[in-house]
């Protein structure tokens, strides 16, 4: 699961890039209940989602060309230069060269070999997310991929990730991702890994990471992000063992997910 005490390869922060900063925190406000704080005018717009005044996410403007609206996952690292190098090596891009935000910490952003994005924070003064695994919070990542051996392979030479596969019918397999020194226990997951599937292909989706967000009402938060705008992935569905989840994209087109439950009982 999940946790704030960040070691390598876990997920740490969360930020949406928002071709309208103001839209973006209507909409958030109104379905999970997030208030905005700036980072102060050199930021360029750059501000923390918050939830009773701990960070839950951050939101910027779009700053790539050509880039759209989007959720990025990013992962603990204690030295984002040699990480830098490591997703070179593996066969990934380097996006973001190696940069250092003030002094809150390092950050670089990459691609994958199947085309997802994801970043790395290395910390400074800002060691992470301030709070997960509670409502209307961040509680699990997940890879859609056009190629899940590939972006398995990949993020075990970053990351030195492990899989537990779980089969879920026919060819669809889950693969819960762990890194070393996460979680307690057997409780150790923090994200997930699926193929997309010939159809998903077919209609063109790429690959790309997206957040689950825990709710004590699935149907009830998807109902408010549906009213503010939102634009419907998957309805709210029972997913035996682990809960009620939805998938949709907000106003400006980034998915995310909604859950209640536990996402590692996968």
């Amino acid at each position: 699961m999940l946790t704030t005490n960040y070691v390598p390869g876990t997920p740490n922060w969360l930020d949406l890039g928002a071709p309208d900063i103001d839209a973006a925190v209507a909409f958030y406000s109104a379905v999970f209940g997030w208030s905005f704080q700036s980072a102060g005018p050199e930021a360029g717009g750059y501000g923390m989602f918050q939830l009773d005044g701990r960070t839950v996410g951050a939101v910027g403007p779009l700053t790539e060309e050509g880039a759209s609206s989007a959720w990025t996952a990013y992962f603990q690292t204690s030295d984002a230069d040699a990480t830098a190098k490591a997703v070179e090596q593996a066969g990934g891009a380097v996006r973001v060269p190696p940069m250092d935000v003030f002094t809150a910490g390092r950050l670089a952003a990459f691609t994958d070999p199947t085309g997802a994005d994801f970043a790395v924070w290395q910390p400074g003064d800002s060691k992470g997310l301030e709070t997960v695994m509670e409502p209307n919070t961040l509680c699990w990542t997940e890879l859609y991929t056009t190629d899940a051996a590939a972006a398995r392979d990949f993020y075990r030479s970053v990351f030195s990730w492990s899989y537990q596969d779980m089969p879920m019918g026919g060819d669809l397999v889950y693969s819960v991702v762990s890194a070393p020194g996460g979680g307690q226990g057997d409780d150790t997951g923090h994200g997930g890994i699926m193929q997309l599937q010939k159809e998903h292909l077919a209609a063109g989706s790429t690959s790309e990471w997206h957040p689950y967000f825990g709710v004590t009402d699935c149907d009830a938060t998807f109902a408010a992000a549906t009213d503010h705008g939102a634009t419907v992935l998957i309805p709210p569905t029972d997913a035996p063992g682990v809960g009620r989840l939805a998938m949709l994209k907000d106003p400006a087109g980034a998915p995310f997910a909604l859950i209640k439950g536990d996402p590692t009982m996968v």
